[in-house]
C-alpha cells in the first residue's frame, strides 16, 4: 500500500468541504482547522481527481471480438481475480508494483512503456510463481529524480494505468474489476455499490503510529481519495501499500497524529470520518 514518510517536512495542503466542517462539529476538538500535514515528499495540493478518471479507456471492437473468442474457447476455465498492488513500503528507494492475473499475463512490457510515458523508470523487474499464479513484481522511480513515487496522484496514475492495460490486453479481466462495469466488455456480475460494504479498522503501531485497515469497492481516484479524507483531520499518512483485489480496494496505512499514534477519540474520529466518505453502498458497523 503507499508508503509515503516525510523525510523533508514537504507538505499537502487542502481546502476544508462543507461535510468535513460538519463533522469536525459532530467530533469535536480533534477535527482541527485545516492546516499544513505531511505527506512524503509532496509539495501541492490534491485537487485534480477528475483527472484520474479513466478518460483514455475506449471499448474497442477488437477487444470484444477477443473476448468473445476467449470466452468460447475457455468457457470451462474461472477467470481469475486480478490483483495489483502498489507497495511503499517493501523497498525504501523505489515504488514497488505488483501485478497477478493467474497464468494468463506475459513480460508486461506494454505496462511498462505506459509507466515510462508517466515520467517514470522501471528499475528493477522479476516474475515469480506461486499457487496464485504468476507475478510480475517491477520497482519504479521518478525519471527527474531517481527517487520513489511520492504524490497520492501520481501512484493513483500508476495503478490506473495498469488496469487500463489489463483492461485493454486481457479483456475478459473485466469482469473481475469494479472499473469494468464503466470500461470494460464484460461488466462484473456484482454489483460493485450494493454488494460491497466499507470495513474500517485501527490499531496501535507501537507508540509513535497507528495502522489503518480499509477494505470497500474499488473506485478509479480512490487513493487520493482517502489520503485527502485522512488528512483533512490533520492525520498524517506516513507509509503502506494499496492492493486492488478484483472489485475491491485494500488498504494498509501507517498513520501518526503530530508523530505519535492516534489515542482512542482520535481513531473513532478517523474511522467515522472514513465510513462517512465512504458509505458505498453501506458501512458494516461492526468493522471497527
Amino acid at each position: 500500500m503507499v508508503a509515503m514518510a516525510s523525510a523533508s517536512g514537504s507538505a499537502l495542503r487542502f481546502t476544508e468541504p462543507p461535510s468535513s466542517r460538519a463533522i469536525r462539529r459532530e467530533f469535536g476538538a480533534f477535527c482541527l482547522a485545516p492546516r499544513t500535514v505531511t505527506f512524503g515528499f509532496v509539495d501541492k495540493s490534491i485537487t485534480n481527481l477528475h483527472r484520474l478518471r479513466l478518460s483514455s479507456l475506449k471499448t474497442r471492437a477488437s477487444n470484444a471480438t477477443a473476448v468473445e473468442e476467449n470466452a468460447n474457447a475457455a468457457d470451462s476455465d474461472k477467470v481469475p481475480t486480478p490483483v495489483v498492488i502498489i507497495d511503499q513500503d517493501s523497498d525504501p528507494d523505489a515504488t514497488v508494483v505488483e501485478v497477478t492475473f493467474g497464468d494468463r499475463l506475459g513480460a508486461l512490457l506494454d505496462t511498462m512503456n505506459a509507466l515510462k510515458n508517466l515520467g517514470l523508470n522501471v528499475v528493477k523487474a522479476n516474475v515469480y510463481l506461486d499457487s496464485s499464479g504468476k507475478h510480475n513484481k517491477f520497482a519504479i522511480t521518478k525519471a527527474d529524480s531517481g527517487r520513489k513515487v511520492e504524490d497520492p496522484e501520481l501512484l493513483e496514475a500508476i495503478r490506473l494505468t495498469v488496469i487500463n492495460n489489463m483492461l485493454e490486453f486481457h479483456p475478459e479481466s473485466s469482469s473481475q474489476l469494479a472499473m469494468g462495469a464503466a470500461f470494460g466488455v464484460l461488466p462484473p456480475t456484482e454489483l460493485v455499490d450494493v454488494d460491497i460494504a466499507t470495513q474500517v479498522s485501527i490499531k496501535d503501531d507501537g507508540p509513535d503510529r497507528s495502522l489503518l485497515y480499509i477494505e470497500t469497492a474499488d473506485r478509479p481516484g480512490l487513493l487520493v481519495e482517502l489520503v485527502k479524507i485522512i488528512s483533512d483531520i490533520s492525520v498524517a499518512v506516513e507509509s503502506g501499500e494499496f492492493d486492488t483485489e478484483g472489485l475491491l480496494a485494500k488498504v494498509k496505512f501507517h498513520v501518526s497524529y503530530r508523530n505519535k499514534a492516534l489515542i482512542k477519540p482520535l481513531q473513532q474520529v478517523l474511522a467515522n470520518s472514513l465510513r462517512y466518505f465512504l458509505r458505498r453502498p453501506s458501512t458494516d458497523e461492526s468493522s471497527f
